[in-house]
């Protein structure tokens, strides 16, 4: 597949490297030349200097034959000006654009994205994708993520295993005996910073992360049963008063829980910004780095703190000092993928990172076939996809015992329907079923070929 990405920034560079690595021909458009100069020498792709709503750098980018352009750059209006020359002149088949100012995204708009408009297939907007995965991480503060597709039948968590879990030392085909109404599945783990598929006959360990399919209405049942089953946070200082975090504050406040918010901000501006918009919250103008601001906030009295800066550093060591100063779980928003393997050593909880929650987005505009959603885990070294299973599938019709997946390959559920399917044994997969997989990088292509799709090039 042939893509342009207009934006070199942390999220168009994120997207450019994912799909140069699956094989894409991709190029990248930046007016900074450093950025440009970036994606040359680290990227196996090119890159152009210019706007990427002009129409020559479009076509010095090759966007006469181009199959798709993402247009990701920090001003809406260059995206969308991107698409509709995309579209206009050079008839590019897929648009996608980012797009961050929410009054563009009311409901009451949807038209002016129309193809008699302005011509974008795919909206994104990383502070919503990334304000959502924060939303579900309070609702379920146990999980040290949580993925959800389209239609929210099946929730994948990824769980520390601590030594208290009581499922630890069990192989996995024992679980279903155990817990005979459990309607979830163990897919793999991360194991000695390995991703792994687990299969029935294998055990989850200490110090595992595993990854856990599991439907919508058992997951507490789940958490508990990992010993990690925590109530909802109803106190949460929020550092960073920006889009993300405006966002999930105003969230939390409609939610009619009563949760108490506090939020910081070191901008000036955006602290009155929120404070304008923000119904319940106290927003307190200062900087979450000063232990004298922490301290005004009652940060050791908060359930949870949220570092939602758009500084990593800031957001990390924000976290950190709310651990000392009493706070029991943080969360901080991480762009750089190294440095939460050091953070978390540091007494960080969990880290969400902004640019992996867009690829995985992107990603499934990218597959060709019946993929409706994919998840990178851990900058790509294992994906879970959900696919649709088609009557050409080679898994359709045959026990599942029967059908050879690999060793890096292992079924979550299957979605029927309204039903969520256990994958055991003896259980068939119907054209039109939903399937829920863990892959690790070198089985994704096993897995394309199992629902009959491929990402080579058109």
């Amino acid at each position: 597949m042939r893509v342009i990405i207009s934006g070199a920034g942390q999220v168009g560079y994120g997207i450019a490297e994912r799909l140069s690595i699956e094989g894409n021909e991709v190029t990248v458009i930046d007016n900074n030349p450093e950025l440009v100069q970036r994606i040359r020498d680290t990227l196996d792709a090119r890159g152009i200097h210019g706007h990427g709503s002009h129409p020559d750098i479009l076509a010095q980018a090759g966007a006469r034959d181009a199959d798709m352009l993402i247009a990701v750059t920090q001003v809406d209006e260059v995206n969308m000006t991107a698409c509709q020359v995309g579209h206009s002149i050079f008839n590019i088949p897929t648009r996608i654009a980012r797009i961050r100012a929410q009054s563009y995204l009311q409901s009451e708009w949807s038209n002016l994205f129309a193809r008699d408009h302005l011509p974008i297939d795919v909206i994104i907007s990383p502070e919503v994708e990334v304000g959502d995965i924060i939303l579900q991480r309070i609702a379920y503060p146990g999980a040290s993520d949580i993925i959800t597709f389209e239609d929210e039948r099946v929730v994948v968590l990824a769980i520390d295993v601590k030594e208290d879990c009581a499922v630890i030392d069990t192989p996995l085909n024992q679980l279903t005996d155990l817990f005979p109404n459990l309607n979830a599945t163990v897919m793999g783990v991360r194991r000695d910073g390995k991703l792994l598929a687990l299969h029935s006959r294998d055990q989850i360990l200490p110090g595992d992360e595993a990854y856990v399919a599991v439907s919508r209405d058992q997951v507490h049942r789940t958490l508990a049963l990992f010993g990690r089953d925590e109530p909802s946070p109803s106190r949460i200082v929020i550092g960073g008063a920006g889009n993300i975090g405006r966002y999930v504050a105003s969230k939390l406040e409609a939610s009619g829980q009563g949760v108490s918010i506090r939020l910081i901000e070191a901008s000036r501006e955006h602290a009155q910004a929120a404070a304008e918009t923000m119904s319940n919250s106290i927003v307190v103008y200062g900087d979450a780095l000063a232990e004298d601001i922490m301290r005004e906030v009652d940060v050791r009295d908060a359930h949870m703190f949220l570092g939602l800066t758009n500084d990593d550093e800031t957001n990390i060591l924000s976290s950190v000092l709310a651990s000392e100063l009493g706070c029991p779980s943080t969360i901080a928003l991480v762009n750089q993928t190294q440095y939460p393997r050091f953070a978390r050593r540091l007494g960080v909880d969990a880290f969400i990172n902004p640019r992996a929650v867009t690829v995985s987005k992107i990603l499934r505009h990218v597959r060709r076939g019946r993929i409706r959603g994919v998840y990178t885990l851990h900058n790509g070294a294992a994906e879970i996809i959900e696919a649709e299973a088609l009557e050409t599938s080679p898994l359709v019709g045959r026990p599942l015992r029967d059908f050879e997946f690999g060793a890096g390959v292992r079924v979550g559920a299957i979605i029927r329907g309204r039903e969520v399917l256990l994958p055991s044994g003896d259980v068939r997969v119907e054209a039109g079923d939903f399937v829920i997989v863990f892959a690790v990088a070198s089985a994704v292509r096993q897995v394309e070929q199992m629902f009959r799709v491929s990402i080579d090039f058109f």
